[in-house]
């Protein structure tokens, strides 16, 4: 197996080393049945959030790789291509808190630290720590839902994380940090904030030198702005006219700033260069993964099922281990398998159906290809790996379906 070290920027610091290919993957496609399968399910979705295009990379490391580009970038746009750049949306979270342990493995901040360590400005949060900011149990709420009608007035606009946080922060803190998760893009801007400070280097530095150099992710990055650029995948929102819901005349808010979610969602990327990421996540290939990160997971909420689980920035169903969500013309997803290896990224262009989509969608990838037929020579997994099947799922998007379905 090729481990490769890459030196940070921290003077003296060890370098990041990772395990390249901690399972093999058969180099090959999957069989032509089980991509009709999942083409099928991810066609549904595009129709049923309003989506022109799709991009979607599923890895089944026994059997082959199913890579798929679908539709187009806009109603009227030219062919989606699978290598072009999307917004990540919350997966960036899971990586603000790769950082995290990246510095804690070589000293520079404590998972247990409290944001008052790094951070001045903020006395009723001060003794939160920067592992409740990682985990989702700050008790902090969310900020978007009080300023997204100014993001689609002028897309491009920049935006500073203070201001942002200083949303989220006026809605106070629900319950005791450390207790229950709560959904809270508020929490991962602090937290992007605090690991700045405490490196001395801004967080899209950060981000190339924990998660993106050590794997090779070229497509990816932090940035600030948005281009013009044709291999972006454009990111659009059905609006209503009338009164209703027009599916057919989505916005295209590809110019709306990363700036607007900054360490919570502001990060960009490519079908291939997450499923390298998700897997090592999973499989935790890199030097500073620790068992501990994903070893006490809280429920998601009171009436989620006993097998959907988050801590550490991803969120846990079953073995697999991820992040899904939507930000403003996205909808993205990114899974992979503890036991197996096993990964799902999806993303489709249009936000307006909601989070629940791309992780249903993500699921019902997942339990398809968990049954893909092992390639000559190899050895497919024992049945019964995932606590769903993927009709559960695939039902679901139906039935929440807010476009017409064919």
């Amino acid at each position: 197996m090729l481990t490769v070290a890459v030196l940070g920027m921290t003077a003296c610091a060890p370098g990041t080393s990772v395990d390249l290919d901690p399972i093999p993957q058969v180099d090959g496609a999957l069989p032509g049945e089980m991509q009709e399968q999942l083409q099928s399910a991810v066609q549904t979705a595009m129709a049923a959030t309003g989506s022109t295009g799709a991009i979607v990379e599923v890895r089944a490391p026994w059997s082959g790789v199913w890579t798929q580009a679908l539709g187009t970038t806009t109603p009227e746009g030219p062919a989606v291509s699978a290598d072009m750049r999307f917004r990540i949306g919350p997966v960036t979270r899971t990586m603000t808190c790769d950082v995290l342990y990246g510095m804690a493995a070589r000293g520079i901040v404590s998972v247990d630290d409290a944001l008052g360590d790094w951070l001045t400005g903020y006395p009723s949060l001060a003794t939160i720590t920067l592992g409740q900011l990682c985990d989702g149990t700050s008790g902090l709420g969310v900020y978007a839902g009080e300023i997204s009608s100014r993001w689609y007035i002028n897309p491009p606009r920049v935006w500073a994380p203070k201001e942002l946080v200083a949303y989220g922060v006026a809605k106070g803190v629900a319950g005791e940090p450390g207790a229950a998760y709560r959904d809270s893009d508020t929490g991962y801007l602090l937290l992007g904030l605090a690991l700045e400070r405490a490196a001395g280097a801004s967080a899209a530095e950060l981000f190339s030198e924990y998660v993106f150099e050590p794997l090779g992710m070229d497509s990816s990055s932090l940035p600030s702005t948005t281009n013009g650029s044709e291999t972006w995948l454009n990111g659009l929102r059905s609006g209503d006219t009338k009164g209703k819901l027009d599916c057919a005349a989505p916005a295209d808010l590809t110019s709306l700033s990363p700036t607007t979610a900054f360490t919570a969602g502001g990060a960009v990327s490519t079908v291939g260069d997450l499923s390298d990421y998700i897997q090592s996540v999973a499989l935790g290939a890199r030097s500073y993964d620790v068992e501990s990160r994903f070893a006490d997971p809280l429920p998601i909420s009171s009436d989620a099922p006993s097998w959907f689980t988050v801590t550490g920035g991803a969120f846990q169903a079953g073995s697999l281990v991820g992040s899904s969500g939507a930000v403003p013309g996205y909808l993205t997803a990114a899974y992979a398998d503890t036991e197996t290896g096993l990964s799902v990224v999806v993303v489709l262009n249009n936000s307006r159906a909601g989070s629940a989509v791309p992780r249903q969608l993500a699921w019902q990838l997942a339990a398809l290809a968990s049954k893909a037929p092992a390639a000559e020579g190899q050895s497919a997994p024992e049945a019964g790996g995932l606590p769903w099947e993927a009709a559960t799922f695939g039902d679901a998007i139906v039935d929440d379906a807010i476009c017409p379905l064919p």
